[in-house]
């Protein structure tokens, strides 16, 4: 016979952020928790809302799977002495297992006999083994916790009720200072205090009191509500995921509506009113079928359509306050000048250890020099990112940016626009910023990715070389995000620049405000940032093959690593890996500096080799070099089988491991071989 279990844990309002992965990270621990304590059930269904986490459990078992598990101990000669009584070891080890000596058996292993012993356990009540629940609850991990009143604990936020029934039965346990019952909290403003009667009826008593408990019936409402202000209002509404899954965290029972701004406003520009609303408000942009934004937006209230008005005018009344603060900062900012900013930086700190922004940006200009060389940009290109490099900080510090910090840059090309300067210039000052996250929009021109890679190099070699290295989780200077960066742009613009070449080339360089250091962690550092970037999904092996390779290009390299993904499927792979691996591990024992000498070669398998080895040419394109190094297979093997290379002859010998390291050498840029896993 099953049950269903619900466990609700009422709340103080916890952080809109926290909520969708704290329901997951629940009903993924529970489910756990289950499993190990072999309480067999159907599925899970987890909920949540600003005051609330919980899950129920359908088709819960009544009692535990019983338990048979057989130990292997010592064996017989061991467990037992010259009178063939048991030995301490054999005592010892059943006790260790809560039997005696009497449970012994022996048992033939690979023809010796071992001391076995059974132990059997039965299932205990689903109820007991529920006692345990409390321990799911305080295993959840949140990015912050807090002490309330004069507790010793810390929690999310402050616990107030805990819910625990099986069906109908509510079970009795004790969670931080909370006893468990059946008594839930219903909205805050609309609903009261109530009795949840079953597992089953839990959704059904809450939305008596204006709570909607199930997370995606929320979200529908909410979509669905904005679908009609669309439909009746013939608008388009803007439903970011982002935003969605943030508003949603926000109510407990939805309720969409649209509010209205002046039109005078519309000449700020879009970003400013965009930011205000979504990222300030938390309201949903309105635009026209068109795309035209309007002065309109969609926001959602926790509760329901009672003095909607009223709720309306509230809303439109606070958007109008930073509406205004964005329409003064426009005007106000039109009036400063560029230079005059840019000398002010001076005084602005990028990091006490480091410098002022002023320093940055002189390390950045010497580095993007530098780059624009090695990517081989043009001479208007490079005037346009020289330029763009000694200002291009210039926005954080007008009124705008200080007031909606997420337009830096934004607003630094439209500022510049409006100076006069270069749309090419401009643009770079906009894109230097991307990607703003790990998967975040790139630069879509050469000049702002040349400058985001400068930006972002000497972000992450300044940080590094004064022992701000990030360690564990702990990345306060989002050095992984910026690296990820540098990774991600070199890749999409496919250039060939070795990043082990690029980082001494940049460590050579000299500045008055900045010695770089720490190159070997840097190094490391952005190895790392490729290995992800290669993908969960690629084996460990086939990117630690890569990473061991010759090449640091970042193209060539995710290049191999999906090419090697997809070989590792084909029939030929085992073989082709197990002889060039063969060839690497010689490789090793070659002399240095050693030449092949084609007089010294006994047969005709050597000479095929040395034939193919220079015949090997291996171009940009990975998958053709990969079927060239794969076709050498049977040279490669025919080598083997005919020639001793360890020869007791030192000059042929060293021949053929230099014969071997030159094929080694080409095929290391590809991958180091004889790191790949064929077994």
């Amino acid at each position: 016979m099953t049950k269903n279990l619900l466990v609700e844990l009422g709340l103080e309002e916890l952080p809109a952020y926290v909520v969708t992965p704290s329901e997951k990270q629940l009903g993924q621990k529970m489910a756990a928790f289950l499993k190990d304590n072999r309480l067999s059930f159907d599925s899970i269904k987890t909920f949540s809302t600003p005051r609330r986490l919980a899950v129920r459990v359908m088709g819960l078992a009544d009692k535990q799977e019983d338990l048979s598990e057989d130990f292997k101990g010592p064996s017989k000669k061991i467990a037992l002495d010259a009178d063939g009584n048991f030995t301490k070891a054999a005592q010892g080890f059943v006790r260790g297992k809560g039997l005696t000596t009497d449970d012994i058996e022996f048992r033939q292993v690979k023809g010796e006999e071992y001391v076995y012993v059974t132990k059997q356990e039965a299932g205990q009540p689903a109820e007991a083994v529920l006692a345990g629940v409390p321990e799911v609850l305080n295993s959840l991990t949140f990015p912050v916790s807090m002490h309330w009143a004069s507790n010793s604990f810390e929690y999310i936020r402050p616990v107030h009720t805990l819910t625990v029934l099986l069906d109908d039965q509510a079970l009795n346990m004790d969670f931080l200072d909370i006893h468990s019952g059946r008594v839930s909290r219903g909205h805050r403003f609309l609903g009261q205090e109530t009795q949840i009667g079953t597992a089953d009826s839990y959704e059904d008593d809450l939305r008596k009191e204006f709570v909607i408990a199930d997370s995606q019936e929320r979200q529908g409402m909410i979509v669905e509500q904005i679908k009609a202000v669309e439909a009746e209002q013939n608008v388009s509404v803007d439903i970011a995921p982002d935003l969605l899954n943030e508003v949603l965290n926000l109510v407990e029972y939805p309720t969409a509506f649209m509010g209205h701004f002046d039109e005078k406003y519309l000449e700020v520009p879009e970003e400013v009113l965009v930011t205000s609303m979504k990222n300030h408000q938390r309201y949903f942009v309105v635009r026209d079928k068109s795309g035209k934004l309007l002065p309109n937006f969609v926001s959602v209230r926790n509760g329901n359509e009672h003095y909607l008005e009223n709720v309306i005018k509230g809303n439109e009344k606070v958007l109008v306050a930073r509406l205004e603060d964005g329409e003064f900062f426009w005007h106000e900012d039109q009036k400063l000048k560029i230079a005059d900013l840019v000398a002010k930086l001076s005084h602005v700190t990028f990091h006490e250890k480091i410098g002022s922004l002023s320093e940055h940006m002189a390390r950045t200009s010497l580095i993007a020099d530098y780059l624009a060389k090695t990517v081989g940009l043009s001479a208007d290109e490079s005037k346009a990112l020289a330029r763009a490099a000694s200002i291009y900080k210039f926005d954080l510090l007008t009124g705008m940016v200080g007031e909606f910090d997420e337009l830096q840059g934004i607003m630094g090309e439209k500022y510049a626009l409006l100076a006069g300067e270069a749309p090419a210039v401009a643009t770079a000052i906009r894109e230097h910023y991307l990607p703003d996250s790990a998967e975040g929009d790139l630069p879509e021109t050469k000049v702002g990715a040349v400058l985001a890679l400068a930006d972002k190099f000497d972000t992450l070699l300044s940080f590094f070389s004064v022992g701000l290295i990030p360690s564990g989780s702990n990345d306060p200077y989002a050095l992984r995000r910026a690296t990820q960066g540098i990774v991600r742009i070199l890749d999409a613009f496919d250039w060939a620049v070795p990043l082990d070449q690029l980082v001494d080339n940049l460590y050579d360089l000299t500045f008055e405000s900045l010695t770089y250091a720490h190159k070997e962690e840097v190094m490391d550092f952005i190895a790392a940032r490729v290995d992800k970037m290669m993908g969960a999904g690629v084996p460990k092996d086939i990117r630690q093959a890569v990473l061991a390779g010759s090449n640091f290009l970042v193209p060539q390299m995710l290049a191999a690593a999906e090419a090697l993904q997809v070989a590792s499927q084909a029939d030929n792979y085992k073989p082709a890996v197990e002889s060039l691996a063969r060839v690497f591990n010689l490789a090793e024992k070659a002399p240095a500096d050693m030449t092949v000498n084609s007089d010294l070669f006994e047969n005709d398998q050597e000479k095929a080799l040395a034939q193919a080895v220079a015949n090997l040419s291996l171009g940009d394109d990975i998958k053709e070099n990969l079927d060239q190094l794969f076709g050498l297979s049977p040279v490669i093997d025919a080598f083997f089988d005919n020639t001793m290379v360890m020869s007791d002859d030192e000059a042929l010998k060293n021949n053929r491991l230099a014969l071997l390291s030159a094929l080694a050498q080409k095929a290391k840029t590809v991958a180091a071989f004889n790191q790949l896993n064929t077994k």
